[in-house]
């Protein structure tokens, strides 16, 4: 079964293009040597093949110019040099490229793809969460964050709020456009990771008015500010909701369990490991006048010797119940996989999103990672409907091999278009010794 058009690698270009075509170039037109779709999509093709050296993969594909892959795979006319590539972008501001991810959605959902991420009453787990992706004592621009320690230089770093859409039984994850944690014009203070997560609710609100949602989160999210957001944009929520944070909600959870009118569960599995549920709806988050009445649960596994391996606790605004209490506790749990199949991935298995492509003067830094994360977006589709991709992938037993024999192939022999490379790989023609 071949991918429907809509969901190809050549429709999903196209929709790039679309979008580069639209934004508005800020170069003069007489001193414009490269236009805005080959300078764009020449770095995304950087990134899609996982090339941790800009200047490197500029050289390549340089060597064979009167006729390149760049050119028949992804429909570059001319290829910027290295310096042309990291000016244009940095004039670019970042917003330009959001309406890429949620047209990539969209049409994960025509093609019904989005179908087996429907977790609870059909709702779509979307975790969150941010993440450090430059650092530096030396280099900076107006949006860095800036850290001085009570010894050592100042430190100048970028931080992204990064929302996907996640089910507990797929290992792929659909990301959505991530919200920079950074200084802006006309604030005094810095920004921080709990506004920025107002910000990115409303964003994909806007993005995807019908979705519905249940958004997850660590300890930082369960207060009274980000919750109201949530509910002021339709959103469900299940957040960590730690003792240390939340002594009030604690008190009456305390309470109510001692006078043992908390409901309960316990289930033995067949490692003899005790996993225990505790639940208790209708408790006030904080001790304020105001404050929201949460539905409150907590989750233990206890081991064939009485240890407590694992213990956590949410607080949500869906009723809890014997039927959905283990729903709700994989939900939650589901949490980590934006740590461990989003941020592990881009940031050890050969994205390489702390590598520092160029930090530019203003946008270059947070549009190179823009650009990766598209191509990571790219690559979670093909994984999910791409026939050649999935069977081409299954020839090697890491990534890292398979996009290491990607780059090889790609650098020397000439292809009509990616899944020309991707059959090509998987079945190889037979070349005998003369």
């Amino acid at each position: 079964m071949q991918v429907k058009k809509h969901l190809s690698f050549a429709a999903l270009l196209a929709t790039m293009a679309e979008c580069f075509g639209q934004i508005q170039d800020p170069r003069q037109q007489g001193k414009v040597g490269h236009c805005l779709h080959d300078v764009l999509m020449s770095g995304f093709a950087m990134m899609f093949f996982q090339d941790p050296s800009l200047l490197a993969f500029q050289k390549r594909l340089q060597e064979s110019a009167q006729q390149n892959n760049l050119s028949k795979v992804f429909g570059v006319t001319t290829i910027p040099k290295d310096t042309q590539m990291r000016d244009v972008i940095d004039m670019l501001p970042t917003v330009a490229l959001d309406n890429i991810f949620p047209d990539f959605l969209n049409r994960l959902q025509r093609g019904r793809q989005l179908d087996q991420y429907r977790f609870l009453n059909d709702k779509y787990l979307i975790p969150i969460d941010g993440t450090e992706y430059f650092s530096s004592e030396k280099i900076s621009c107006p949006y860095c964050l800036e850290t001085k320690p009570a010894k050592g230089s100042m430190r100048y770093h970028h931080q992204i709020l990064q929302a996907v859409i996640v089910h507990p039984d797929m290992r792929q994850v659909i990301p959505l456009f991530p919200e920079p944690i950074q200084n802006s014009d006309g604030y005094t203070k810095q920004d921080c990771e709990t506004n920025a997560g107002k910000r990115i609710v409303e964003k994909i609100r806007k993005a995807h008015p019908k979705l519905a949602i249940i958004i997850t989160g660590d300890d930082l999210y369960s207060k009274q500010p980000f919750i109201d957001a949530l509910k002021a944009n339709g959103m469900s929520y299940i957040l960590v909701a730690k003792p240390t944070d939340h002594k009030i909600l604690f008190e009456w959870v305390d309470e109510i369990i001692g006078m043992a009118e908390a409901e309960h569960l316990e289930l033995t599995d067949n490692k003899g490991k005790r996993h225990k549920y505790q639940w208790i709806n209708g408790v006030p988050l904080n001790g304020s006048r105001n404050a929201d009445h949460v539905n409150f649960f907590q989750y233990s596994i206890i081991d064939k010797k009485g240890k407590t391996t694992y213990r956590n606790s949410w607080v949500t605004d869906l009723v809890v119940s014997r039927e959905n209490i283990q729903q709700l506790v994989k939900g939650g749990r589901a949490r980590w996989k934006i740590e461990n199949e989003t941020f592990n991935t881009l940031k050890n298995q050969g994205y390489h999103i702390e590598h520092n492509y160029g930090h530019g003067k203003q946008y270059l830094s947070m549009n190179f990672f823009v650009l990766n994360l598209l191509a990571f977006f790219v690559h979670q589709i093909l994984e999910l409907c791409e026939l050649s991709y999935q069977l081409c992938r299954t020839k090697f037993s890491s990534r890292k091999e398979f996009w290491n024999q990607l780059r090889c192939t790609f650098r020397i022999i000439l292809f009509r278009d990616l899944n020309h490379l991707l059959d090509y790989l998987f079945n190889p023609p037979m070349v005998r010794a003369p």
